[in-house]
């Protein structure tokens, strides 16, 4: 400040909590004329650490921040880009008209995937604090968004943890040849050797998943006790997250480098060697084949409409963290555009590989399917049950192409019309198995590791495979966490690295749950029933958040203060109306199709060899209900709590905000409005939104002079505005 103005200055000596009621009192002792006559005071005799950080100081606060651009795109890409692009998009391709989805796909992704990807982006980086802080900051009585995200994050976590647990088994299980999985165990009765009758009625990779993986029980009610082998392997699982957490976007944004973009190099692997397979190119045929008539079919853009809404990670508050350590000029609408695109196109290349496999896949159990039946054929010619007539003369029985059994089906289904039935030819059709919809689990442990048994060199492809999903899940899982860990950091002060050690721990801890006997069914429940609706929710509270409480408008000035250039007015129209309304129409339909939809999971029936479809007892619907129930819970009472002003003004107020020690300015009376030292503010309309700085005070013109300036932030009320206090201590 110049030197004629003289100000006192008064160390605070313990920290100081005020509650948001105090200061929304304060708040509303100020008209808008007294605001508008209002002027901030920036006492520049700080330090270079001290500079308003509104005016783009690169030494903002001592939040941690990401070393280079490229470092964070790739924690974002690995946030987004995860299991779902590679065992969810190819089966909603294969069951909703193959090329034809990618229409509904990418109109959806313009609409509402990459606009509220955008939103969350925006916010983090602008606000710069985790899912909690920014709803709290946005508006207070919607505080209880933040703390739904962290719940449906942690309620995610727990299964998907076990995923990777599971890929981990499967990773340890590739080094020997052949695959264990390859073949049926034989067992020995006395002098005589079988196959284990669970797996002659099923497949050796069926048999391998439920019964040496999974060692799974019949229902969800036999618990039968703790795998051993998945508990070991979700253990591992947890410490390589705790290990890459510990030290935050330090540690884990080394960690993306390899995680985020080796799956690349596999799926490209993958693809080259899938495109080399016989039948390859009838799988890939079969995807890009559109049929358009699916198109008017609600269910496919419900479908459309929900897998973009997961695959971005909209809602589960890993985005808001992750942008949250970015510089507040940061581009951060490329950033939402390039990772949407990316994830797209990731979606794309997974599909054309899981399709070139399936289609090898396919036609290896089809050449099969044909000398079944050419045997069939054959002795029926030897008993006289079918004339030799009947067999075209270039027919070699001895070695059947596929399209000579076609030939010979056809022309015996014609003759034997009445009896053919009782012949039991199959018809041995390429389509027939590619319209077999594999996802999930499935796909990946069992149609896919089926596949690899038959690819030369199958360890080494084997190896691949479970690598890449286990870096797919990781990179997932770093987001997944970060959406807690920062949240709870920012609102709580603690020590990140014994959160991220407690976090784990209580996590795998209730992750036992999982690796029961019964687990997979625990797995599907959670997967079913504590993101899908919450996270809509969610996001769908979000969209209101900034769009109707905070103000599009408003917004759009941030954004262009922040950006520096005016962002499309198809945000604000799409932010305002198109958004809302076709998320609140998702999760009516999401909503419907629950109920209409039987609550129940596929058991594996070790008697039958196959799965069988129950209902979930009632304690097990109960626990549906209550996981739902727990993670939107949070919004309503946080809202409640702070509409009626229900808590104390104590410290362990949700509706309080805390502060370290800092320096207070008071002015002297005779201060000269020095304009190298008086900021005049404007209206609140006209104002971007403000964010705390490191050395501005506000002060009322002609008012009488406090000791201590107790005027809330005046766009949202909920803090001071300290000198040198790191925006970290807020």
């Amino acid at each position: 400040m110049p030197k004629n103005s003289k100000v006192a200055k008064r160390e605070l000596d313990e920290d100081v909590t005020e509650s948001v009621k105090d200061l929304l009192s304060n708040e509303d002792m100020m008209n808008d004329d007294q605001f508008k006559k209002s002027a901030l005071y920036v006492d520049d005799s700080q330090t270079d650490k001290d500079v308003d950080i509104e005016e783009g100081s690169d030494t903002e606060d001592e939040r941690p921040a990401w070393n280079s651009k490229l470092q964070y795109i790739l924690a974002q890409v690995g946030f987004s880009v995860g299991l779902g692009n590679v065992w969810r998009f190819p089966y909603l391709c294969q069951k909703n008209g193959g090329g034809a989805y990618l229409v509904p796909y990418l109109i959806l992704l313009l609409i509402i995937g990459i606009p509220l990807f955008f939103l969350e982006l925006a916010v983090g980086q602008r606000i710069r604090r985790g899912s909690i802080g920014v709803w709290n900051y946005i508006s207070p009585r919607l505080g209880g968004i933040g703390f739904s995200s962290c719940i449906v994050c942690f309620f995610v976590a727990l299964y998907y943890n076990v995923i990777i647990g599971w890929s981990f088994f499967y990773l340890s299980k590739s080094f020997q040849h052949p695959l264990p999985w390859d073949q049926c165990p034989l067992e020995k009765n006395g002098t005589k050797t079988f196959v284990v009758p669970e797996c002659e009625k099923s497949s050796a990779t069926t048999y391998f998943w439920y019964r040496e993986a999974l060692d799974i029980s019949d229902s969800i009610s036999e618990s039968g006790g703790l795998n051993w082998k998945m508990t070991i392997c979700l253990f591992i699982a947890w410490l390589m997250v705790c290990l890459a957490m510990i030290k935050g976007i330090q540690s884990s944004g080394k960690v993306m480098y390899f995680s985020s973009l080796f799956p690349y190099v596999v799926l490209i692997c993958f693809l080259v060697r899938g495109l080399l397979l016989k039948g390859s190119l009838d799988g890939i045929r079969y995807m890009f084949t559109p049929k358009l008539e699916i198109m008017l079919d609600p269910q496919v853009w419900r479908g459309a409409a929900t897998q973009v809404f997961f695959a971005l990670g909209l809602g589960f508050g890993g985005v808001i963290a992750f942008s949250s350590y970015n510089k507040r000029d940061n581009n951060c609408h490329f950033d939402a555009v390039l990772v949407s695109l990316i994830n797209f196109f990731t979606s794309v290349l997974a599909t054309l590989v899981v399709f070139a496999v399936l289609g090898f896949k396919a036609n290896i159990i089809n050449e099969k399917c044909v000398a079944r039946n050419a045997d069939k054929i054959l002795e029926m010619l030897k008993v006289g049950v079918v004339s030799h007539d009947l067999i075209p003369h270039h027919v070699n029985l001895s070695d059947v192409s596929a399209t000579d059994y076609h030939q010979m089906y056809n022309i015996i289904k014609e003759v034997k019309e009445e009896e053919f039935l009782k012949l039991g030819l199959d018809p041995c059709q390429l389509e027939d198995e590619l319209n077999q919809a594999v996802q999930g689990t499935g796909l990946a442990f069992i149609a896919f590791t089926e596949a690899m048994t038959h690819f030369p060199a199958s360890p080494f492809w084997s190896v691949l495979f479970f690598l890449m999903l286990v870096n797919l899940g990781l990179g997932s899982m770093f987001g997944t966490i970060e959406g807690i860990l920062t949240p709870l950091v920012d609102t709580f002060k603690v020590r990140k690295e014994i959160l991220t050690l407690g976090c784990c721990l209580m996590a795998f801890s209730v992750g036992l749950l999982f690796v029961q006997r019964s687990g997979n069914y625990y797995v599907t429940m959670f997967d079913d029933y504590s993101a899908t609706l919450p996270l809509l929710i969610v996001v769908i509270l979000e969209n209101v958040a900034v769009a109707w409480v905070y103000g599009t408008d408003k917004f759009m000035e941030d954004l262009k203060d922040m950006l520096g250039f005016t962002p499309f007015r198809y945000y604000y129209y799409t932010w305002k109306y198109i958004s809302p309304l076709i998320l609140i129409a998702l999760l009516v339909a999401s909503f419907v199709q629950m109920c209409l939809s039987a609550p129940g999971y596929h058991a594996w029936i070790s008697e039958l060899g196959g799965e069988k479809f129950l209902i979930y007892p009632v304690w097990g619907l109960a626990v549906c209900i209550c996981l739902m129930l727990v993670a939107i819970l949070p919004v309503p009472v946080v809202f409640i709590i702070r509409y009626f002003n229900l808590t104390d003004d104590g410290s362990n107020s949700l509706a309080s905000v805390s502060y370290k020690k800092g320096r207070i300015l008071k002015e002297n009376s005779n201060l000269e409005e020095d304009d190298a030292s008086l900021l005049h503010s404007k209206a609140p309309s006209e104002m971007p939104s403000p964010v705390a700085g490191n050395s501005i005070y506000r002060k009322q013109n002609g008012s009488p002079t406090p000791e201590v300036d107790t005027a809330p932030n005046g766009r949202y009320g909920i803090g001071y505005l300290m000198a040198d206090m790191p925006e970290s201590d807020l």
